[in-house]
């Protein structure tokens, strides 16, 4: 038994021997095996989760993006009375059905609300006398105008159909420019779409497309078809609603512009609550104040909106205004240029009084104005 434990025992002292002399000699032998794997996962590092997929964004939003069809009749044909001429039916067929086809186009729309509520652009809708919605189920249902608001260019349908996905609204102060965005809509009715970009810019105006401009500018293609539909954030919110492009050929150029969904949802609870909106008047033209015009009017500097003109017995014209005076400030809050008066005097109460601070003959003024109710803006 002796014998046996001190063969093993000289067993392990000579293997001990080797590899302390391997180890110092010829590492490699040892430490090959692991140097090779750590090479590998320096050359080939592993797979990470992929960061750059809106899936869930898009597979949360896309239910509550529906389709528009509207259609109307084609005016009068001023040829209508040859068509029907006996002769002429002889030789080229009755031609009235043809002629009293009706003009389509398609947009696209957000479900706001899981009781049929659907938003959209006014120009969407516009002069349709028919409505048709199709939801991504495949049903096509028939819908009204609750009320439009061709300032905003927006609108409020409402579809006879309960237990809809409704969208979330994103929180509009957290837009940031740099921030994906991914736009959903029918772009030439190929079908449901989503295209990803970014907020290119916040607060565009001045572009023409409508009295109350502050736009989301983004670079996700918006094409014809897409006017509507939903400009959603990387978590699938409501971010606004895609209504116009810039584009010199009638496809995307990367410059689109959507409507705030701040914006938005007021004039969408304004149509829900009455029908239409409300918004403060005075009754003044105005322009935005260069430094030229500062300069010929010697103000220190090209500060406010310039009062070019003054609507006859409006409440501007009570108050005593005057074409020439300066508008600096509406209850205390700075005017920085002619859009941005619009917008404070839209947001002031009808029949209530607003002060005015105006620069006339390089002296500033207070001015109490009684406000009025904005004028509808008649749909072309």
């Amino acid at each position: 038994m002796k014998k046996l434990w001190l063969i093993f025992a000289q067993t392990v002292t000579i293997s001990l021997a080797v590899v302390f002399v391997a180890q110092i000699f010829y590492p490699k032998f040892i430490h090959g095996n692991i140097q090779y794997i750590e090479d590998n996962l320096t050359k080939n590092p592993q797979p990470k989760n992929s960061a750059g997929s809106y899936s869930d964004a898009a597979k949360k939003a896309m239910p509550s993006v529906v389709n528009i069809f509207t259609s109307k009749k084609n005016s009068n044909n001023p040829h209508q009375q040859f068509l029907d001429d006996p002769l002429l039916k002889h030789f080229f067929g009755d031609q009235s059905d043809e002629q009293s086809q009706r003009e389509t186009s398609l947009g696209s729309g957000v479900i706001v609300n899981e009781n049929g509520l659907i938003l959209t652009n006014q120009h969407v809708i516009e002069s349709a006398d028919e409505i048709q919605v199709a939801l991504e189920d495949g049903r096509t249902v028939k819908a009204h105008v609750v009320g439009s608001d061709p300032d905003t260019d927006l609108a409020v349908l409402k579809i006879d159909v309960k237990n809809l996905p409704a969208i979330t609204f994103a929180d509009a102060e957290k837009n940031k420019v740099g921030d994906v965005v991914l736009a959903i809509g029918n772009p030439f009715g190929v079908g449901q779409t989503v295209t990803q970009g970014i907020i290119s810019a916040l607060g565009r105006n001045h572009l023409g497309i409508s009295t109350f401009e502050n736009f989301i500018q983004t670079d996700a293609s918006i094409n014809p078809g897409n006017s509507g539909g939903a400009l959603i954030d990387a978590d699938g919110n409501l971010v606004g609603i895609n209504s116009a492009i810039y584009s010199r050929n009638g496809g995307s150029m990367g410059i689109g512009f959507a409507i705030p969904v701040s914006i938005a949802k007021q004039v969408m609870e304004q149509i829900i609550r009455q029908g239409s909106v409300t918004r403060g008047w005075i009754g003044i033209e105005a322009q935005d104040m260069t430094a030229e015009l500062a300069e010929s009017f010697k103000l220190k500097n090209a500060q406010g909106s310039l009062i070019a003109g003054i609507i006859k017995n409006s409440p501007a014209e009570r108050a005593g205004l005057k074409a020439g005076d300066v508008l600096l400030e509406i209850n205390g809050l700075q005017v920085i240029d002619s859009s941005n008066m619009l917008g404070l005097i839209s947001e002031l109460k009808p029949n209530k009084q607003a002060i005015l601070k105006i620069t006339r003959n390089q002296k500033e003024i207070n001015v109490p104005v009684m406000i009025g109710r904005r004028p509808k803006l008649e749909a072309n």
